[in-house]
């Protein structure tokens, strides 16, 4: 496990006084030429164990020397066409297609940037355009106008499997972007989207070496080897799934893909984890507390749960068998920059630190003025050493915020301003405390505000958009979008800007409500007064009369325990859940409250079938009933 500082070799003793802290150096090794090849590691196993199961799907099950078949086909079918560096946006979920064409892109050289099963239309075209991507893989049917007009190739991939597309196809930009594109830095192996203040995604290249130091330093902190079996959980398009992903192939595991309802059900969650025999698994921060505020049911396989995406506001109960660790790290940083390893510990109710930097890491805290601050004050965190991405496909954009160290910060040519607010412990565990600016985390995702506001701006009658956080029971944080529309114009509808909003972003970063205003308060800077638009639309909710009154006690309790949830007080029981804001997480939470307060246990498609919260409240006095019934 990483440590800090005070294992590092020439550390001096003024380190101790400063919030600097070293991860333990990489160590040499014997197990390979260049522990930076990704392909060859891989290619290890393909060698040694070519029987192994190398993804499982259910009762599906892939080979490492099948995924290898598959990989070889997808690489010579894009031979000629695709070039090492060129970027191919891949739209694809969770699946042993996903695991082939990564290898196989791997093997072309070529830069594999995951975007997703399916990702906004607009956005799509917009990223696919500015980054100048000459090929897509995915479902034909969900690509761009500009790829479906072009060239398209059919790849014989596994239709097969719980998140797997009927067809799949490489397609081919109809016509060169406008222009060049972006330039992709040399070694970079993969790319990943992160949303920018500018209103568009900011793309950034991770190379090699920095992906082989996080596997070396993760394989080693979990264990991980032959007959281990990683979940292949978290979502395409974002960058922990590549960890999962080449974890287990670089280390003779197996990739579990897990059904879609696990990632809406903790109770479905923990039973697949048993039924798949997990024992290494990664979870975004809600899923995970809502797993943690459950009974820790019998899981002798799992021995690791990394938790990372957001602000870990619980600890795990001493029946907790597997050992849970708070992950911390920007995509800047490929993935992972600092890990802890929470303790049981029912005394302490603060929320868990984000612990010390992993192997090769370099972790500061400055103040405004970029110099390190002693341990125990806050500022922003700083992140050099072999961790580092290459930066941004936008030279200006690494160069703001890819900076030379501050005095006193050695092993580092340069470090990563995250952003992010953080206090350093005295004994060099760093806690997480907030942004330093408008990015925030919605369900584990990093969001710009900026960009929201930019998808609502799209509209010709909007004037301007301003997006605020709310945050709801639970902690859960919800979207308001404040609306100021084009004067002499038609007001668009909430529903319509939503529905086009969905086009421009991830399905996280969609407001749930929409207020339209005639101005925008301001504070004393003269910005937009987030917090008095809050309070506003809070005051005008709470003097609302309810949309439906609830008729009975079950719509009495659904409708409270939605209305929390939600943040919502003016749902009214003819609401719909999904449509007022309702998402995989807040499902979750919805479940297990329904079960606590009722002792019905209901499933996740069953609550978003309801086409309203009178129905939802009408199933549960049915199950109530039969569960009565059954009980006589």
């Amino acid at each position: 496990m990483s440590t800090s500082m005070h294992q590092r070799p020439g550390s001096s003793p003024q380190d101790a006084q400063l919030s600097i802290a070293y991860g333990t150096a990489p160590a040499t090794t014997a197990q390979g030429p260049d522990r930076s090849d990704i392909l060859a590691r891989y290619e290890h196993w393909v060698h040694r164990t070519p029987d192994a199961p190398a993804v499982e799907d259910g009762a599906l099950v892939w080979s490492y020397a099948e995924v290898d078949a598959l990989a070889s086909v997808v690489a010579e079918s894009l031979r000629g066409r695709v070039s090492p560096g060129d970027l191919v946006g891949v739209c694809l979920d969770r699946s042993a297609a996903l695991v082939a064409v990564a290898v196989g892109l791997a093997r072309l050289g070529a830069v594999y940037l995951p975007l997703g099963p399916r990702p906004g239309e607009r956005r799509l075209a917009a990223v696919t355009e500015r980054l100048g991507v000459p090929c897509l893989v995915g479902d034909p049917a969900l690509l761009p106008e500009a790829y479906r007009t072009g060239d398209t190739l059919s790849l014989p991939l596994p239709a097969e499997g719980a998140n797997a597309a009927g067809s799949v196809v490489a397609a081919f930009r109809a016509a060169p972007a406008e222009d060049a594109g972006q330039a992709v830095p040399p070694g970079t192996f993969y790319a990943v989207l992160t949303s920018g203040s500018t209103g568009t995604p900011k793309a950034v290249a991770v190379g090699g070496a920095s992906l082989g130091a996080l596997l070396d330093w993760y394989q080693a902190y979990t264990g991980a080897g032959p007959g281990d079996r990683h979940s292949l959980l978290i979502g395409v398009s974002f960058d922990p799934h590549v960890k999962e992903l080449w974890t287990a192939l670089t280390s003779g595991g197996a990739l579990s893909v897990p059904p879609e309802e696990v990632r809406w059900d903790p109770d479905a969650l923990t039973g697949w984890w048993r039924r798949a025999q997990v024992s290494v698994a990664v979870l975004p921060t809600p899923l995970a507390e809502a797993v943690l505020e459950r009974p820790w049911p019998g899981l002798p396989a799992l021995r690791h749960l990394v938790v990372g995406g957001d602000r870990l506001r619980r600890r795990p109960a001493p029946q907790v068998t597997a050992r849970v660790h708070n992950a911390y790290g920007p995509a800047e940083a490929t993935v992972v920059t600092t890990v802890h390893h929470v303790e049981a510990d029912d005394s302490d109710t603060a929320p868990p630190p984000i612990g010390t930097p992993i192997d090769g890491a370099v972790v500061c805290v400055t103040d405004e003025s970029g110099r390190v601050v002693p341990r125990g004050e806050t500022g922003e965190l700083r992140i050099g050493g072999s961790v580092l991405s290459l930066g941004y496909l936008d030279a200006g954009l690494t160069a703001a915020r890819f900076v030379a160290p501050p005095d006193g910060v050695a092993g580092t040519e340069r470090v990563y301003r995250t952003g992010d607010r953080v206090r350093m412990r005295p004994d060099g565990v760093l806690d997480f405390l907030g942004r330093l600016d408008d990015q925030v985390k919605v369900s584990g995702v990093r969001i710009e505000l900026a960009e929201v506001e930019a998808a609502f701006e799209h509209h010709p009658n909007v004037r301007r958009a301003a997006v605020a956080v709310r945050t709801a029971a639970g902690g859960v944080s919800r979207l308001v979008a404040f609306v100021l529309p084009v004067p002499g114009q038609p007001v668009p509808t909430a529903d319509e800007l939503i529905r086009e909003a969905r086009g421009w972003l991830p399905e996280q970063a969609v407001p749930a409500v929409v207020r339209f205003l005639d101005g925008f308060p301001l504070d004393a800077n003269g910005k937009v007064d987030r917090a008095a638009l809050l309070a506003a639309e809070a005051a005008e909710t709470a003097a609302a009369p309810d949309g439906a009154a609830p008729l009975t006690p079950a719509e009495e309790l659904v409708l409270r325990l939605c209305r929390d949830l939600l943040g919502n007080p003016a749902l009214g029981t003819g609401d719909n859940f999904a449509a007022a804001g309702g998402n995989s997480l807040s499902t979750a939470r919805l479940l297990t409250a329904i079960e606590e307060q009722c002792g019905v246990r209901l499933r996740a498609p069953q609550v978003l079938r309801q086409p309203d919260l009178r129905a939802l409240a009408a199933l549960v006095d049915a199950k109530r009933g039969a569960a009565d019934l059954a009980g006589v």
